[in-house]
């Protein structure tokens, strides 16, 4: 029986006495893109901006518990708060298996990870990974990929026409629950090694290494060349004002070829849209392979909790999981002359409305002396190359009424950027992949989205079992930092010179958000 071993290893820590602290990896190119996007200089977003108290702008709330996540946008008006709680609803309550009595919330599986939206964001927060071998993994999943072999599927891929190259058997998500008679795809266990990283001043944090494991595999051996992604659920905040971010702003800074000469190779995500059939900007999902949060949304009803919708109208069965296929639907004739399904349309806005509009904490002591200082180091280090700070969002001809021309602090420039050997994916044998083998979309093993800060000094406010990065493999902010590699290694060489001072002073300031 093969199973996977995901083993990390230890970051690099030989950090080069060349790399000033106070140098900033900023190119001029790069520095005039951030200021153009944000409408203000640099100097103004490195020191105190009274403005970035208020990170989701009029949409942002002040509170400091494990309700900071969990609110509607401020702005919202009376008239639409009844669409946010009604969405709430549908996202917290889990779905059943049918037949039930419970119509409108039944179907669940016959393959699935969870039975509801708010068990993998435990109160809209971000998951973890299990704590043990023998703990479920409630708020992590893992994503499946097979290397093309044809010239049709590396054409299909090159050009987007495909997320990935499916599994024959196991499909491009492993669902570890299945219902009564439907055997689960596999188990997910993880084991944790310690890793010492070590600081120039000799102060020593170690970190955990996952070992990822699938275990009990219920439709025969995975093959070894299969690549596999855990990946933790991501916090719900402020996802309606990164939608409104224009597809131009994201672009703009993107430079894959990396001609400025700064090690920052920023790409887009290209994906197509299940909604249009057209290929679009990808920016949802730790690989940006979603367009909108009305697909990333009936994405995950479908693949994590086996429900069908008019975007994705087909059970998450494989073809030749005949249990899983035969299994009984809870799908319901929508009256539209087309196939039923069990997430209506009206289900769907209601779920979307919600996503859109919960609000993004405000910072807390963002004109604290330390806090300012870790963010004068934040910047000098370099930092805001992939986290870019400010966005002046657009007034765009829709319903989205909330993110209309909000100023938004979020610290992300939604692109994919190679975060080294130490935090791509394996295959299920534990070996990397090659570069050029994709596995959603144009996005390969070694890259990921920049996820956006704000709120992150809270998530642990929220959920104390919450972890950081894709895997949940850091326990601490410090620890998620170190873990950086790849086109971010000449960063975390620069937080590996700080000395104690320096490093409470960063800390603050990201718990600031």
């Amino acid at each position: 029986m093969a199973a996977l071993t995901l083993a990390a290893c230890q970051p690099n820590q030989n950090a080069t006495d060349n790399d000033a602290i106070a140098d900033s990896a900023l190119s001029a190119e790069r520095t005039k893109t951030i200021e153009s996007l944000a409408g203000v200089p640099m100097q103004t977003l490195a020191t105190f901006d009274p403005q970035e108290i208020k990170q989701g702008g009029d949409t942002g709330v002040t509170i400091t518990s494990s309700e900071s996540y969990s609110k509607p946008s401020s702005n919202l008006s009376a008239s639409r708060k009844g669409s946010f709680f009604i969405g709430n609803a549908f996202f917290k309550q889990p779905w059943v298996i049918a037949p039930a009595s419970t119509d409108s919330r039944d179907g669940l599986g016959a393959l699935f990870n969870v039975a509801a939206c708010q068990s993998c964001h435990v109160k809209d927060g971000r998951g973890h990974a299990p704590m043990t071998s023998v703990d479920d993994a409630d708020s992590l999943l893992i994503r499946l990929a097979m290397p093309a072999t044809t010239d049709e599927q590396r054409e299909q891929l090159r050009n987007s026409l495909i997320e990935k190259v499916a599994h024959p058997m196991y499909g491009g998500q492993l669902q570890d629950r299945g219902i009564q008679g439907v055997p689960a795809e596999a188990r997910i266990a993880v084991t944790w090694n310690d890793k010492p990283v070590t600081f120039a001043d000799g102060h020593v944090e170690t970190l955990r290494a996952p070992t990822f494991k699938l275990t009990n595999p219920g439709y025969g051996d995975f093959d070894e060349q299969m690549m596999v992604s855990p990946r933790v659920a991501l916090p719900m905040i402020g996802l309606g004002l990164l939608e409104q971010i224009p597809d131009a702003d994201i672009k703009a800074q993107a430079d894959s070829e990396d001609k400025n000469n700064d090690g920052i190779r920023g790409t887009f995500n290209w994906v197509m849209d299940p909604q249009t059939g057209k290929t679009a900007l990808g920016r949802f999902g730790w690989k940006a392979g979603q367009t909108k949060l009305l697909t990333q949304n009936q994405s995950a009803f479908n693949e994590d909790m086996g429900l069908t919708s008019r975007i994705r109208p087909v059970e998450s069965c494989t073809p030749l999981q005949t249990a899983c296929l035969n299994a009984t639907t809870g799908a319901d004739n929508q009256g539209d002359g087309k196939s039923p399904v069990e997430v209506s349309d009206e289900v769907a806005k209601f779920v979307e409305f919600y996503t859109r509009n919960l609000a993004v904490p405000h910072r807390r002591d963002a004109d604290n002396e330390l806090v300012l200082a870790g963010k004068k180091r934040f910047y000098d280090m370099g930092c805001q190359s992939c986290h870019t700070p400010r966005y002046q969002l657009p007034k765009t001809d829709d319903d989205h009424l909330e993110q209309h021309g909000q100023v938004i602090y979020p610290y992300t420039d939604l692109l994919l950027h190679d975060m080294g050997d130490d935090l791509a994916d394996r295959t299920i044998a534990g070996k990397l992949p090659p570069k050029s083998a994709q596995v959603e979309f144009l996005a390969n093993s070694y890259q990921w989205r920049t996820p956006a800060l704000w709120g992150i000094g809270l998530a642990q406010t929220v959920d104390p079992q919450a972890t950081f990065l894709h895997d949940g493999r850091a326990r601490t902010l410090m620890e998620a930092v170190l873990w950086h590699g790849g086109e971010a290694q000449k960063q975390q060489q620069k937080v590996l010179k700080l000395d104690k001072q320096g490093r409470a002073e960063l800390n603050a300031f990201l718990k600031s958000l």
